[in-house]
């Protein structure tokens, strides 16, 4: 059985930061103490001196593109990249060729992840409005959520029939999970901007095309019908002030029916950065004002906002380089989402305590996944260490995604992972990946 003993690591769970060390055999975490000892010479030593010990973060909202976009994406790739950044674990969604809306096609996604992930995999089962039948035969302990988009999607997977609607909300025996646009609106919003410049509309117009009337409609309506068939629901990536007022922080996050996630992009961009990152920064829903972002990191951090995540969407550059019309929306950000959001840490703007329970703990608390996202002897040991000090500029050359890109080329983070740990294997150090994947399919206490 492989043993390895952390030492000296400031570890970040439950609220505190305390020094102490690590002892893991096999693949889980058996031991938290101070002055532990190596107990034979099989143990590996790792000194973590100086250095945060995290739980590894659990990401709840990217899309790997495989199957059918694999040349934007794969999950070997992409997750591969996300190991490089903290992220043990991700929940991924099912709007891929051909679109994950039964159980067969969703289990053949996971066989794909079986063979090829870097990480700890889940799997989303996508919503149409006419596959309920096939959203009944889900099974909760092994399917993390439904995933439902109230605005655009490919294919048929934009769910807009009042009907189709009601029975999901009524019947689903997932977690509903939802995508917040109203689709006409911005439809309507799009075509008059075309009027004036046909395809090649300013990215600076893209908040107001994809505009928070179209958000906030659509999210009202999502609550109201959670509301009414009692359903529990989990909104992903926020981006207005008003409908960070939806949620509550009055009720701990086990007993929410209705909770609400942050993007990175959300965080940390605004309008004004649309002229220097034009369509590289074009996600929907649309990066908005300096006082959404404000407000949405208010709402993450007094509670009303439970995780943060980064909605990953990998495009070519020759994609994203393309008109406003024909440039699709999203972004690559798992590699970079830790480091990113350590800077607010660095900044005071949120402590580490708290960027933990917001990407590593409520994740886990939200989907019920099973023993992972805290450092509890008995848990997965899926950890990272993180140095504080160790400052890295992003490039093209250090970039791990398929596609070659990050809007985050050219910034400086003073944080940087130096190993992450996967069910107990030193997965990632350094530069440097353990060839030997171990990935586990995630479990839901259900």
């Amino acid at each position: 059985m492989k043993k390895i003993l952390i030492k000296n690591a400031r570890i970040v769970n439950e609220g505190e930061v305390r020094e102490g060390d690590l002892y893991i055999e096999g693949e889980r975490i058996t031991k938290i103490d101070s002055n532990l000892n190596q107990r034979d010479g099989d143990t590996e030593l790792v000194d973590a001196e100086g250095k945060f010990l995290l739980p590894g973060i659990i990401d709840d909202q990217v899309h790997f593109r495989e199957p059918g976009l694999t040349h934007k994406a794969t999950i070997e790739s992409e997750s591969r990249a996300a190991l490089a950044g903290g992220i043990t674990s991700f929940i991924e969604q099912p709007n891929t060729l051909p679109q994950a809306t039964t159980i067969e096609l969703l289990e053949a996604k996971y066989n794909i992840a079986k063979q090829s992930s870097w990480a700890n995999y889940g799997f989303n089962l996508g919503a149409t409005n006419d596959n309920i039948e096939e959203i009944k035969k889900a099974d909760p302990s092994k399917i993390p959520g439904l995933k439902v988009f109230m605005g655009s999607s490919t294919g048929n997977m934009l769910v807009d029939e009042e009907n189709a609607l009601d029975r999901i909300f009524a019947e689903s025996p997932l977690m509903i999970i939802t995508h917040c646009e109203d689709e006409n609106i911005i439809t309507f919003n799009e075509e008059q901007f075309r009027d004036r410049y046909g395809d090649d509309i300013p990215i600076e117009y893209h908040p107001e095309i994809r505009s928070r009337e179209a958000c906030l409609k659509s999210s009202n309506k999502a609550v109201e019908l959670a509301q009414k068939y009692d359903a529990r629901l989990h909104i992903y990536h926020i981006s207005t002030a008003e409908e960070t007022e939806l949620f509550t922080n009055k009720i701990p996050l086990a007993e929410k029916k209705i909770t609400a996630e942050a993007c990175i992009h959300h965080l940390w961009f605004n309008e004004h950065d649309y002229r220097k990152k034009g369509t590289f920064i074009k996600w929907n829903p649309a990066v908005k004002t300096e006082n959404d972002r404000q407000a949405i990191f208010a709402a993450v951090v007094d509670g009303r906002i439970d995780v943060i995540a980064t909605d990953h969407a990998p495009h070519t550059l020759e994609e994203k380089k393309n008109v406003y019309t024909k440039a699709p929306s999203g972004g690559p950000l798992v590699q970079h989402a830790l480091p990113a959001m350590m800077e607010f840490v660095r900044d005071e703007h949120m402590s580490v305590e708290m960027l933990v329970r917001k990407m590593c703990h409520n994740p886990a608390i939200l989907f019920n996944i099973k023993e992972r996202g805290f450092i509890r002897e008995g848990y997965f040991a899926d950890l990272v260490l993180v140095d504080a000090s160790r400052p890295w500029t992003v490039k093209r050359d250090n970039i791990l995604y398929k596609c070659g890109w990050s809007p985050f080329d050219g910034t400086t983070f003073r944080s940087r992972i130096t190993h992450t740990f996967l069910n107990g294997q030193l997965a990632y150090e350094n530069g440097r990946f353990n060839e030997k994947r171990n990935a586990q399919r995630l479990e839901f206490v259900r």
